[in-house]
């Protein structure tokens, strides 16, 4: 069996934002002193023109993104998630969300699997922040496929848009000529009758490779990979809710305010449902190598099943 391809979401954000600026001229790149290791530097390399490097001022970085969007720019502005969202968060608002300006936020670095860089910058709490601004787009992709697309996407839609990537290579599972990505609408990657997973990001790979366990014990689990938190797709969760009579939530993130309380909320209002939500229990990450933090916090495909089987 040939091995998986893995490729971290944060590259290809770098080879999305060239695609995309060959296609659209308006399309300008802002950083705050990371185009390394945002992978933003993978634009500047090929249009230096329409890279501005803001130096370590992500609030400046902000406000000269919203004064380019007024002049019919698109800009995208990038730091860690930390620093996107988290320092940001009142400029992020006011000067974006506020004005409703055709901004694109690209927050690299999420979560804990940043690993060795430690709990300051293994941001959990960016897609409770960003959910809460009226009008904001919030993506999380899964994997190298739905980064691209979802950058192009951005690109389309006018409006803010705040887009989630990791720093850690992760499996590419999307690379499949019927893949189709569309702003709110979740992707049914594994039917099942007994239970539905639904998870974004980093863990949806891990959640299908947890699904193949518990189908092992004969638990039947259905997967869904909701790569657009906000607009969520409610329809589809409600309909799988309905189906399977449980649904677990899966991300790297808090489980306070993500994607499971996300969901949580849309089926306590439409269909109320047991709902168990896998994530980062409220609390701080640490100072760890990615692949070992996943583990000790639960989220690769054995602490995924062993929460599940012992739910279930």
């Amino acid at each position: 069996m040939s091995e998986v391809k893995k490729i971290a979401t944060r590259e290809s954000y770098g080879n999305a934002l060239v695609e995309v600026g060959k296609e659209n001229p308006n399309v300008v790149v802002l950083d705050a002193d990371l185009a390394a290791a945002t992978k933003t530097g993978t634009f500047k390399k090929v249009f230096p023109e329409r890279h501005i490097d803001c130096g370590i001022a992500e609030c400046n970085m902000t406000g000269i993104a919203a004064g380019l969007a007024t002049t019919g720019k698109i800009p995208f502005i990038s730091s860690f998630a930390m620093f996107a969202a988290g320092r940001n968060f009142e400029q992020i608002r006011n000067s974006i969300g506020y004005p409703h300006l055709n901004v694109k936020i690209g927050a690299t670095h999420a979560g804990i699997s940043v690993g060795e860089d430690g709990a300051s910058h293994q941001c959990n709490e960016d897609i409770a922040l960003m959910r809460t601004i009226p009008g904001m787009v919030v993506v999380c992709p899964s994997d190298d496929v739905e980064a691209k697309a979802a950058v192009k996407a951005a690109v389309e839609h006018e409006g803010p848009v705040y887009l989630r990537f990791g720093r850690l290579a992760v499996p590419v599972i999307n690379d499949k000529p019927d893949y189709k990505f569309e702003l709110g609408k979740g992707v049914v990657l594994r039917e099942g009758k007994d239970l539905t997973i639904v998870a974004t990001g980093l863990p949806v790979a891990e959640s299908l490779a947890a699904a193949e366990m518990l189908a092992k014990d004969g638990i039947d689990a259905k997967v869904i990979n909701i790569h657009t938190i906000k607009p969520l797709d409610e329809e589809l969760i409600v309909a799988a809710a309905k189906e399977t009579g449980k649904v677990v939530t899966v991300e790297e993130h808090s489980v306070i305010g993500g994607l499971g309380g996300a969901v949580c909320e849309t089926l306590s209002e439409k269909a109320p449902t047991p709902v168990l939500r896998i994530g980062v229990n409220d609390r701080f990450g640490e100072s760890g190598a990615a692949v070992a933090l996943l583990h000790k916090y639960g989220l690769d495909a054995e602490g995924i099943y062993n929460k599940i089987k012992a739910w279930v």
